[in-house]
């Protein structure tokens, strides 16, 4: 198996659970708004590069 591709995948289903925790978060009124940004940057981040690693590989 290639660890690229490996990685990418792990990277990337964090990154959409980021994303997810935060758009639950906004629904519910229930995260600061620094909070709701540092999930979504960091959501954003690892999907993104994620879904660059399995590409590349």
């Amino acid at each position: 198996m290639d660890l690229k591709k490996i990685f990418g995948t792990v990277l990337t289903l964090l990154g959409i659970g980021g994303l997810i925790y935060t758009a639950i978060l906004f629904a519910n009124d229930s995260g600061t708004t620094k909070m709701l940004m540092v999930y979504g940057i960091l959501g954003a981040i690892f999907f993104f590069s994620g879904v660059g690693l399995v590409r590349k590989a």
